[in-house]
């Protein structure tokens, strides 16, 4: 058996559950991994553990995969089983200020923690939809106060995951659907892709029959799960008993159907990647963080080790 130290995108959550399936299912196990699931502390803390060495695997943002792979290739992981096949970045303003279109948000003041993706992605935003960043003010605040500084008017709009603020809403008794509006950079021409399963170098390099045996036990969980949701609590409930049943229901369909339900991994199956609409969206981060090199595909994903994709078809 070979110990394999995965690390997660953030605290136990439904959204992971396939993970937590293919543990209690003895996937990992029947593949010959040890597996050891940790939780985490964002998509790209994920991702810089595993290139750190301290994680062998992990679900993180493939984005700051391709930065890393820019400036330190040698150490940046690979990509090996697309998840989030939709980016889950917005701007988000209470519904009725007016504010409807990038346009609109020309001279008003937007807020963001200061290490938050989409806050880092708005000049690359900006520019491809066609607005002048510059005219754009800033305001910075700890995540936790984000939506209440936006319900108080202290800020115009903010920046952020659509789950993250949509649960972060609801949590203050504010319905997303109905009192919030959402821009998505996916409507305005940043098509890129979000949260993978990625690799160390280490281990694509000394066990590639490993990183296969892990896609195919992942694979297999949200699959189980796909088929029966309801897995998305009871497995999480083993780690994480004081989550609230109705809120992780909730969060498991709204994710998956946000960021995962997309028409093209309904059509390529899940984990698979559109080996152009990578290649565009590596050349939207570079130009987004004004990258010194362009990665190559390859060292960004790896499709080897995907199983049959018949197996990976969600209807």
């Amino acid at each position: 058996m070979l110990p394999v130290k995965f690390v997660l995108n953030w605290k136990f959550q439904s959204v992971q559950s396939g993970f937590f399936v293919a543990a209690d299912r003895g996937y990992f196990a029947d593949e010959g991994i040890d597996i050891t699931i940790d939780q985490g502390n964002g998509s790209s803390a994920a991702v810089k553990n595993v290139a750190s060495g301290a994680y062998d695997a992990g679900f993180g943002d493939i984005n700051a995969l391709i930065r890393i792979a820019a400036e330190t290739p040698a150490e940046a992981p690979i990509g090996v089983y697309m998840i989030y096949n939709q980016p889950p970045f917005v701007i988000v303003t209470k519904s009725g200020s007016g504010i409807t279109k990038p346009a609109d948000l020309i001279g008003k003041t937007l807020g963001a923690p200061a290490s938050d993706a989409a806050y880092k992605m708005f000049p690359a935003f900006a520019k491809l939809a066609g607005i002048d960043a510059s005219k754009v003010s800033w305001s910075h605040m700890k995540p936790a106060l984000r939506e209440q500084m936006l319900m108080r008017g202290e800020v115009d709009a903010v920046s952020g995951y659509n789950t993250t603020i949509w649960f972060g809403a609801k949590g203050m008794g504010v319905d997303p659907k109905k009192d919030l509006t959402f821009i998505s950079f996916a409507d305005h021409g940043m098509d890129i892709y979000s949260n993978s399963v990625v690799v160390s170098q280490k281990l694509y390099k000394d066990h590639p029959d490993k990183v296969a045996g892990l896609v195919r036990a992942i694979n297999k969980g949200f699959m189980d799960v796909l088929a029966d949701p309801e897995l998305a609590v009871t497995s999480l409930k083993k780690r994480a008993p004081l989550a609230k049943d109705d809120i992780e229901r909730d969060r498991f369909k709204t994710v998956f159907d946000l960021l995962v339900f997309s028409d093209e991994m309904k059509k390529i199956g899940l984990g698979a990647i559109d080996p152009v609409r990578m290649k565009r969206s590596i050349g939207i981060v570079v130009d987004a963080f004004n990258l010194s090199a362009t990665p190559d595909i390859s060292q960004v994903f790896d499709t080897k080790f995907l199983p049959p994709q018949e197996t990976r078809l969600v209807n």
